[in-house]
């Protein structure tokens, strides 16, 4: 007799999380075609739909293998399973459109060309020899040119080019590594690059040029000292050879640039161990995925690099090639010989937001470059470069999220209504929020303009349309000048929910931890500036804090802020004020006082005896300017954080050789700090030396407060969070003796320290406040 055959089932499956644009549904097509189940699969609003059919063993093992073995770019956040009636109405499985119902998904971000993309760009053999758009569904732009979801090519920026009859067999062959690949595009359909000469070129060396003429012009120019506007995936770079001290000098002076450092690209990982140190761990963030710019300690004069790439810092921010635009330009076996080491820093102008627009990027960018290396595919949103640093230990400490990270959730410890927080004014960033998850738009910079407004104008659209979320609630700093708060107030049509700049800090260390909240931590908020409960600037806090609230339980002691914004330019201004609030003469003899010129420091003189312009501060940010020029390091700061940044590398020199430190008075009071140091400074003890105590000195402060904390109060968790703690030495400093002395330490990882993750504690915060309402 014949064994009855198996019974049929039928099984709806739904997947949530990073499944779309990853090649999820070509990934499903194939496992259910391997084991031979009928059915379909497609996109939904909130995810992927999959219905399978076949016999229950087959059903089985295809849902294991689902949530075990994704594509390498699908993040799967939740698996639902009903069972259905079989229908017996399909023989075979197939992908349907996508079904526009509503809900939200999650959209992965852009990511680097894929070896296997790199392999077709170099093949002559390859249909997509030398293609500068060749991307897969593992590897390319996602975010940058998404307009709305699900995430299909008609809502995105390549909906303009049409698809050829190659790519359109590869669009839909399920067994081919571009089936339903968005971006699919070849030379023959595909985005076309140009190059633009700036207005009044003249000669053969700069001419209009399109497709591999613009790219092979691009890569002649670079090598002959010469600056073009490169149109990458988030936004335009000026780039140029980072080997020519004449073209670095040239940018720098365009850019208004100062002396901040540039970040280079290079070619590939040897180009990067001829100019830098580099660990297991750094080589891992380099050639991952994201390729964001990571900072490693820099080679000495050997390393060919220009002088001016990164004058007084020992550190390099360095990556990868990350777009086969970049690969390009770098060159090909059998190309003519090229620039191995290119500057690439963001395409704006100083205090402006990336340029994406091609129109304004010849207006917006004139002057600057001699050339710009366009494309015709648009950018939906900028997203510039994201920046980070590995510790010791090899963990990551992002101090900017954006390429490579956005829009990715975090998932929050605390359910949120749906709320949008603003951030703050520098190094502003966008954080959207709904229930368990928060979205943070990409790095948009200091809201100084209108520019910059517009930006997160944008931004704030486009993450809306990505996430499906309408925000009940707005966030924003407790700083009534704030541009985002007043921007904060116009969005909600009301006053925002104001949340105190430091308690913000603290709060984005505990959600970005996965605290719950119900039991307060000891928060060291240390920064630049930040808007105190009293009106005054505050900076140096350790707050007792939870997402409820805050008490004040230590700060440093507080010193006039002399002229505000221009103070902070001027650190050898803080260091006199800072003496003065110390009671210490300005002698002649004293690297500050040398600094300024006789009438400057008459002026400063009244305005500190008269209160005259001068709000009190009790930032860390600005203690650690005044200490960079009283040692003799910085006096005078073109860029934001210099002189702290420059006290940290001479700090660094000196950190095996001298492990003494000074000591504050009364918790934070830093006048007998200064007295100890202008003592040695005169016995001719070497500026990195006395950099170093400075900096043990405020670690040894700041687990001394605590550890007075935990007897006071019982609490052990520690979180570091604030500008400062960008500062590699006094964030090591800190949680090794916190740690050593039996604390929890909260330190950042994928949320920056700076004010780039304040979006986030403002987030909780406030959900918890109208939650209390």
């Amino acid at each position: 007799m014949t064994a009855p055959a198996t019974r049929a089932v039928r099984r709806r499956v739904t997947v949530r999380g990073t499944v779309q644009g990853v090649g999820f549904r070509p990934f499903v097509h194939r496992l259910a075609t391997d084991l031979a189940l009928a059915g379909f699969v497609s996109n939904t609003a909130s995810g992927v739909l999959i219905e399978v059919e076949g016999p229950p063993d087959g059903v089985a093992d295809f849902c294991d293998r689902l949530a075990a073995d994704p594509p390498p770019l699908a993040t799967v956040t939740g698996i639902g399973f009903e069972d259905l009636p079989a229908t017996g109405g399909e023989s075979t499985f197939g992908i349907r459109s996508t079904d526009r119902s509503p809900g939200s998904t999650l959209l992965p971000p852009d990511t680097a060309t894929c070896p296997d993309c790199l392999r077709e760009l170099a093949d002559p053999a390859d249909r997509r020899h030398r293609h500068p758009f060749v991307t897969c569904t593992h590897c390319g732009p996602r975010f940058t040119i998404a307009t709305d979801m699900p995430y299909d090519r008609a809502v995105t920026t390549m909906a303009g080019f049409p698809v050829c009859a190659a790519c359109a067999r590869e669009y839909g062959d399920p067994l081919d590594r571009r089936f339903h690949a968005q971006p699919v595009a070849c030379p023959d359909c595909g985005p076309r690059l140009r190059l633009v000469p700036a207005a009044g070129s003249s000669g053969s060396e700069v001419r209009p040029a399109r497709g591999a003429e613009a790219l092979a012009s691009a890569r002649a120019l670079l090598a002959a000292g010469r600056i073009v506007a490169v149109k990458g995936l988030g936004g335009y770079h000026l780039a140029c050879d980072a080997t020519d001290a004449r073209a670095v000098d040239t940018l720098r002076t365009r850019k208004a640039r100062g002396g901040k450092p540039f970040a280079v690209m290079c070619a590939d990982l040897d180009g990067v161990r001829r100019i830098a140190e580099l660990s297991a761990s750094e080589r891992a963030a380099l050639t991952g995925s994201r390729r964001p710019i990571v900072l490693l300690r820099r080679r000495g004069e050997a390393s060919g690099l220009a002088p001016g790439v990164c004058p007084g810092s020992p550190h390099l921010g360095v990556m990868l090639p990350y777009t086969p635009v970049h690969t390009l330009l770098f060159g090909l076996p059998g190309d003519p010989p090229g620039a191995r080491v290119l500057v690439m820093t963001s395409g704006n102008r100083s205090g402006e937001p990336i340029v994406t627009d091609d129109d304004e990027a010849l207006t917006r960018l004139a002057g600057l470059a001699d050339a710009w290396l366009a494309h015709d595919r648009p950018i939906a949103s900028p997203c510039d470069d994201s920046l980070l640093r590995v510790r010791p230990g090899g963990t990551e400490q992002v101090l900017r999220r954006s390429r490579g990270y956005v829009p990715r959730p975090l998932r929050l410890p605390v359910a949120v209504r749906p709320a949008l927080a603003v951030g703050g004014d520098l190094k502003n960033a966008l954080c959207l929020g709904a229930g368990d998850q928060a979205w943070f738009g990409p790095h948009i910079g200091d809201m100084g303009d209108l520019a910059t407004l517009e930006a997160a104008r944008r931004a704030d659209t486009h993450l809306r349309r990505l996430t499906g979320v309408s925000p009940e609630v707005v966030a924003a700093d407790r700083h009534p000048g704030y541009h985002s708060t007043r921007w904060a107030a116009r969005l909600a049509g009301h006053a925002p929910v104001p949340v105190q700049h430091h308690h913000a800090h603290i709060a984005s260390a505990m959600a970005e931890h996965g605290l719950d909240g119900t039991v307060p931590v000891i928060g060291v908020a240390f920064d630049g500036t930040g808007y105190g409960d009293d009106g005054t600037v505050w900076g140096g806090e350790i707050l007792l804090a939870d997402y409820a609230g805050f008490r004040r339980y230590a700060r440093l002691s507080p010193a006039p802020l002399p002229g505000g914004d221009a103070g902070v330019a001027n650190p050898c201004r803080l260091a006199l004020a800072r003496l003065w609030a110390a009671g210490m003469p300005w002698d002649a003899d004293l690297p500050c006082v040398t600094a300024c010129a006789p009438q400057e420091l008459a002026v400063l003189q009244r305005q500190l005896s008269g209160g005259l312009a001068c709000v009190p501060t009790s930032s860390m940010g600005r203690l650690f300017d005044a200490v960079s020029s009283l040692v003799g390091v910085c006096h005078r700061a073109g860029y934001e954080a210099q002189a702290a940044l420059e006290l940290e590398a001479a700090a660094a020199s000196a950190w095996g050789a001298d492990g003494s430190a000074y000591t504050f008075a009364d918790g934070l009071d830093p006048a007998p700090l200064l007295r100890a140091l202008v003592a040695d400074l005169r016995r001719g003890t070497p500026a990195a030396v006395l950099a170093a105590r400075f900096h043990r000195a405020v670690a040894r402060a700041v687990a001394e407060i605590c550890r007075r904390a935990r007897q006071d109060t019982g609490l052990a968790t520690v979180a570091l969070s604030g500008g400062v703690f960008a500062n590699a030495l006094l964030e090591e400093e800190c949680a090794r003796l916190l740690a050593e002395d039996g604390f929890a330490v909260l330190r950042h990882g994928e949320v920056p320290p700076n004010d780039g993750g304040l979006a986030l504690g403002q987030l909780v915060v406030a959900a918890h406040l109208r939650q209390e309402e």
